[in-house]
């Protein structure tokens, strides 16, 4: 764009404007089209193949995409390369057959316009995927570009946090958070912006992205706070320090924007979970919408100030129950339970689609567990989490209600649950074989009564079928396995650090 803004201040502007796209791989170049700069300035395409040349737009399963359908652009004909010198790894991911003839896998992605048209997208390698949701970095580097900067590149660093690098020495940090706000989707808003003098490059003078500094967030706290705001109150403390455990610091000032130091959505809902159990807060009463617009350690802190109910004896309140029992599905438990009872309903199904198995093994000698205490605590766990005790049916209307049981009912209930023994010895067939058979039992849940956790124990006894070797019946040693099944209807991997840590 920089160099179409200069072609178009020209005051002669005698040019003919030709967009070539190439690779080496391809001999430099193998597509072309004549730009009309005054029309064509806002999204100019890289045009047809040259003679000789012929691409092929793909999507991720190597099928054809359709008009205006983001794929992979695939280049064959006379100018591709026959391969990497002393590499065949690479050239057999760079090259396919496609119906006889040889095709480089250029890494672009592109679209075909209904002029027949190719218009780069971005690179295939630079898309990633942040919990959940699918980013173009290039999106990003091209907004922050619209700024007073001259060169960018983003990344994606620990799996965690967008990274952007920028070259500038006017600029700062506020400026450019602010402009990705304005300008971009909050999934999309680079968690942390390293402003150097200069970006390094490579000796083909592009930027080399193995040598740009690591983020420290710490450092980087330190460095855009000149004064350390400190906690002033009890609740500024306890979320100070809540903040620092989630975010692995050891200072934050009061009032910085959890955005700016490595916080995202995720991180929102950690603190929710860890406000509630902290403050002992209903279950309704935080708004993750008030903690986003409220983003620092002052503000969250006056939040729950607000709508604390902090009971002087923290015994008093060991947790908070769900005081609403029945109320229509979510979403989630809606989709569920129509594919179990649409889709996955049929005689010859004998598998449990929607099992979350959760899997452990005693791996010491010295570890031991006793198979009574599990079961209390095991039982506890039920009582206290309202969702393992909970029904999903269809009511007269025909709408998906799901009703919580009462925990006396749970308890002395044990079809409501399942806490099973099985013993090992070395002439039954394999774990992995017992615990298929586990998973796949038709009876394993029943959503209509809260059946919806159990937990198997399997034991392995020196023992033939006529003589019990197991020294104490009560004890689980090395080797043994704990296998839990819970509905996913009721749980998801979220869940799990929750009931470990409760059992």
């Amino acid at each position: 764009m920089k160099l179409v803004n200069l072609i178009l201040t020209d005051p002669a502007q005698h040019f003919t404007f030709w967009n070539w796209y190439g690779l080496t791989e391809t001999t430099v170049a193998c597509t072309f089209y004549p730009v009309n700069i005054k029309f064509n300035a806002d999204n100019i395409s890289i045009g047809r193949p040259l003679p000789n040349y012929r691409y092929l737009v793909l999507d991720n399963f190597l099928q054809f995409a359709i008009i205006n359908q983001e794929g992979e652009l695939f280049i064959g004909g006379v100018g591709v390369f026959a391969g990497y010198l002393g590499r065949d790894d690479l050239t057999n991911r760079a090259l396919i057959e496609i119906d006889g003839e040889i095709f480089y896998r250029t890494g672009d992605l592109v679209r075909m316009g209904n002029n027949d048209l190719l218009y780069c997208v971005g690179r295939k390698d630079f898309q990633i995927k942040l919990y959940g949701q699918r980013i173009e970095l290039g999106e990003i580097e091209q907004s922050l570009l619209r700024t007073s900067i001259s060169a960018c590149v983003v990344m994606k660093w620990n799996d965690d946090y967008l990274v952007a690098y920028v070259q500038s020495s006017h600029i700062n940090e506020e400026e450019l958070r602010h402009h990705c706000e304005s300008h971009l989707p909050l999934h999309m808003i680079p968690s942390i912006f390293m402003i150097l003098d200069k970006l390094p490059l490579n000796p083909n003078g592009k930027i080399d992205r193995k040598l740009l500094p690591p983020p420290h967030f710490s450092s980087i706290h330190l460095a855009n706070n000149i004064k350390l705001l400190l906690p002033t109150n009890d609740i500024e403390v306890s979320v100070h320090h809540i903040w620092c455990d989630i975010l692995k610091q050891k200072q934050i000032s009061v009032d910085k924007d959890i955005f700016s130091i490595g916080g995202h959505s995720l991180v929102i809902m950690k603190l929710i979970h860890r406000y509630k159990v902290e403050f002992h807060l209903e279950n309704s009463s935080l708004s993750i919408t008030d903690l986003f617009q409220r983003p620092t350690i002052i503000d969250h802190a006056k939040i729950i100030h607000q709508i604390s109910n902090i009971k002087q004896n923290i015994h008093d309140c060991r947790w908070l129950s769900l005081y609403l029992t029945q109320a229509p599905v979510s979403y989630a438990q809606e989709r569920i339970f129509l594919d179990e009872q649409i889709r996955f309903s049929s005689a010859d199904n004998n598998t449990n689609i929607y099992v979350i198995p959760l899997i452990y093994r005693l791996l010491s000698v010295h570890d031991h567990i006793s198979i009574s205490r599990l079961q209390h605590a095991f039982q506890s766990v039920i009582t206290k989490h309202n969702i393992l005790r909970t029904v999903l049916y269809l009511d007269i209307n025909g709408i998906i209600l799901q009703d919580c049981q009462p925990t006396s009912i749970s308890i002395n209930d044990t079809e409501r649950y399942r806490f099973s023994l099985v013993n090992m010895s070395e002439e039954d067939y394999g774990e992995n074989e017992i615990i298929k058979k586990i998973l796949n039992q038709a009876d394993l849940f029943d959503l209509s009564k809260g059946h919806v956790i159990n937990c198997h124990i399997l034991r392995h006894c020196g023992y033939s079928r006529d003589n019990i070797l197991c020294e104490n019946n009560d004890l689980l040693t090395k080797d043994d396995l704990i296998l839990f099944t819970i509905h996913h209807a009721m749980f998801d991997g979220a869940s799990t650090s929750i009931f470990i840590r409760d059992l």
